[in-house]
């Protein structure tokens, strides 16, 4: 897949229908993400998709070089699902779209291994994004009123997912996610030299922080968080092949450099990704994975109903490396960073 193919993958009815039988029986199966072998099993249930869209997905991962890719088309039964709910905290679990939620598991599988956050959402693997009316003006995936400023997912954390999956139970007013990603040849030979030096912070965003879940810091989950808080390391924005750079940034939890030289690359680099973004959007149906070396994502305001009939997504990160996390997992089998 090349950088500029943006052609969508689009299922075919009898695709649909077939990944539609399989992620119910999957759910039948193993009844939450507790169940010890559904982990395990992922891998072989996942190669019981289609090959057609197992193959657009392999080559968007190995390619390496495109930001994001689509599949459309699936199906999503909207009365199972029922109406969007008012907030993550307190829900069943699993819910009633917990086949949507497989499905996202299945996908994982084909490009690495699903992870979660214990300090994001009380730590559970996949995560809701939908509007919360708490939350309308604040920099999470929960507002609407405001512009979710564009940034790469987890952008402080050195155990940050490689791919981020977003699946769409419902938009009805076709909210867009925007996405925009790097042409490093635009800044200058001195510029990206900067950037691909240790002189810059970020701070891990709000959604990690012990006020935006329920379980406060009992623990010590949260522990972590405070430590980069507190030491604010510098990283490099840019890292990796110098003629196709990765790129790491999240320009609204990071304080502009004090230095001139640093400060300049910073608003450079910031400037020529803020040119180049444009929405995608992701309705009933639709999957968007996106490379997170590779591409920054936000999403435009909207003016949320809270009818039950609002845009409704599912997420989950994706490391290609789950082994090099496991000085901030319980035990082996914990998929929860934190």
């Amino acid at each position: 897949m090349s950088k500029a193919d943006r052609a969508p993958y689009v299922l075919e009815p009898d695709e649909a229908r077939t990944i539609a039988e399989h992620v119910l029986a999957v759910s039948r199966a193993y009844p939450s993400f507790d169940d010890p072998g559904l982990m395990l099993d992922l891998p072989y249930l996942a190669g019981q998709l289609p090959y057609g869209v197992q193959r657009h997905l392999r080559e968007f991962a190995m390619g390496d070089r495109a930001g994001y890719c689509v599949v459309r088309g699936h199906l999503v039964d909207q009365e199972r699902i029922g109406p969007t709910p008012e907030h993550w905290r307190a829900r069943h679990r699993p819910g009633p779209e917990f086949p949507e939620e497989i499905l996202l598991l299945l996908y994982s599988a084909l490009l690495g291994e699903p992870f979660g956050w214990a300090t994001q959402q009380d730590g559970v693997l996949v995560h809701d994004i939908f509007p919360v009316r708490a939350h309308e003006n604040d920099q999470l995936g929960l507002g609407s009123r405001e512009l979710l400023t564009w940034h790469t997912e987890d952008a402080f954390h050195p155990y940050r997912g490689d791919f981020l999956l977003l699946a769409a139970l419902r938009n009805p007013d076709h909210v867009p996610t925007t996405v925009g990603e790097l042409d490093v040849s635009a800044l200058s030979p001195h510029d990206v030299d900067v950037l691909f030096q240790e002189r810059f912070h970020i701070a891990p965003d709000e959604s990690h922080l012990p006020k935006n879940n329920s379980t406060g810091t009992r623990g010590g989950r949260f522990d972590g968080i405070q430590r980069m808080l507190d030491e604010q390391r510098p990283v490099a924005v840019l890292f990796g092949d110098r003629e196709a750079p990765c790129l790491r940034l999240d320009p609204y939890f990071m304080a502009e450099p004090t230095d001139a030289e640093a400060a300049r690359a910073f608003r450079a680099i910031v400037e020529h990704v803020d040119a180049r973004m444009r929405p995608v959007v992701a309705d009933v149906g639709d999957l968007l994975v996106l490379n997170n070396h590779r591409a920054v994502h936000g999403r435009l305001p909207f003016r949320a109903r809270y009818d039950g009939t609002d845009r409704w997504l599912k997420r989950v990160c994706v490391t290609a490396d789950l082994a090099k996390s496991r000085d901030m997992r319980a035990g082996a089998e914990s998929r929860l960073l934190g």
